[in-house]
């Protein structure tokens, strides 16, 4: 014991200790690859992940702090088995090591498309590939941007198609890589950057074929969710050998190729000037026999001289006044007719016309006929009405008989 302090000066720390050990680990090991399955998943609300490996019955602390993680397109699982890239690393006031991590990858065949999976369910959910957030591309765009890769066929056969059905069309390329490590944020900055500049008024994002492993980065986050915030449509163009990317879910219109996704993006130029063609000659058909029908009817109305015109007034009121006489007699005539008849029916109904049979009319004192020999007395007087003439008398008797 005596020849062990006699080697050093003094005893260590135990932060001088862990500091050291975790020198020689960080010396010895690096960054290593860890296989294992994860246990006692914690996301704190920091953002960092902490959790264990178990590989039997051995356990390896691990953290995966907020930075790291944020660039992952899926999130671990009690049970999942992982294989992880990152260096040791020796935490003093625990007196643990832990495994900090920078990278993780599902374990195994398939764990790409369990990933993938799950990013596709995240982000709608979050409702970036919903129906009603696409738009309908521009009928003539004033100009096109691309983000594709600008030594590829890709951007060669956009720029062919174009010349060919609309020559003259701005087009503004945003370059990018579009297949490996940190593809999908050059793609993701390159569709800002068009946006930014605002001159393209529709953009095409894509890329020719490839395996599934080069058209992976349209399934990354960045890519999807660059297309989802850009503010003028997008037209997703990846040669595929995967059925639909997310970023097909995410675009405003969907291509099979990039020379479709050109053929989408611009009409055919030809077809417009023939349209143009036509409706130009229909208008001026039009305006011709609007101009036909307008000058037959002055002629109709041509002037004329005034004196002339003063005639044809003239004869027009005579015309007129001779109807309103017409008129007028006509009237009168039905209306002396109708006179006569009620007159005739006035006649016959009349009581001097019963006098002149011979009848005469009684009225006593007051004026009243007498039509009942018991209304009267003797001596009452009595004035006689007959057809032409009167008389007065004095009732000398009555009888009911």
């Amino acid at each position: 014991m005596q020849n062990a302090r006699r080697q050093q000066d003094r005893p260590l720390t135990v932060t001088e200790l862990n500091s050291q050990i975790k020198s020689v680990l960080a010396r010895t090991h690096g960054d290593v690859w860890v296989e294992g399955e994860v246990s006692r998943f914690t996301a704190h609300r920091s953002g960092h992940w902490y959790f264990s490996l178990v590989d039997g019955r051995d356990t390896l602390n691990a953290v995966m702090f907020r930075g790291n993680n944020s660039r992952m397109s899926w999130r671990p699982r009690e049970g999942d088995r992982v294989v992880c890239w990152g260096g040791i690393d020796v935490y003093g006031p625990h007196g643990k090591y832990n495994l900090l991590l920078r990278r993780m990858e599902p374990f195994g065949a398939g764990a790409r498309a369990i990933a993938l999976e799950q990013l596709k369910r995240r982000l709608a959910d979050e409702g970036l590939f919903a129906a009603d957030r696409k738009r309908e591309l521009p009928f003539l765009p004033k100009a096109v941007g691309v983000a594709t890769s600008p030594t590829g066929a890709a951007f060669q056969d956009i720029l062919q198609v174009m010349g060919r059905r609309f020559p003259g069309m701005p087009i503004y390329l945003a370059p990018c890589r579009v297949q490996g490590e940190g593809a999908a944020l050059e793609i993701a900055a390159a569709l800002r950057l068009l946006q930014q500049h605002g001159r393209a008024d529709v953009i095409i994002v894509g890329r020719g074929g490839g395996s599934i492993e080069d058209l992976w980065a349209f399934n990354e986050e960045p890519v999807v969710r660059a297309i989802a915030d850009c503010a003028v449509p997008v037209i997703s163009a990846v040669g595929h050998e995967i059925d639909t990317s997310l970023a097909d879910l995410a675009a405003d219109k969907v291509a099979p190729t990039p020379s479709a996704a050109a053929e989408l993006a611009v009409p055919e130029q030809a077809g417009l000037l023939q349209l143009v063609d036509e409706l130009e000659d229909r208008l001026v058909d039009g305006a011709r026999r609007h101009v036909d029908r307008r000058r037959e009817h002055l002629a109709r109305l041509r002037l004329l001289h005034p004196g002339q015109r003063l005639r044809l007034v003239r004869q027009r009121v005579a015309e007129l006044e001779e109807r309103l006489g017409r008129g007028a007699g006509q009237a009168l005539d039905r209306g002396r007719h109708r006179l006569g008849t009620a007159s005739a029916r006035l006649d016959a109904l009349s009581p001097l016309r019963v006098l002149e049979r011979g009848y005469s009319i009684t009225t006593d004192a007051e004026g009243r006929a007498v039509v009942d020999a018991s209304a009267l007395s003797p001596g009452d007087p009595v004035d006689l009405r007959f057809a032409r003439g009167r008389a007065t008398a004095t009732v000398v008797a009555t009888s009911s008989t």
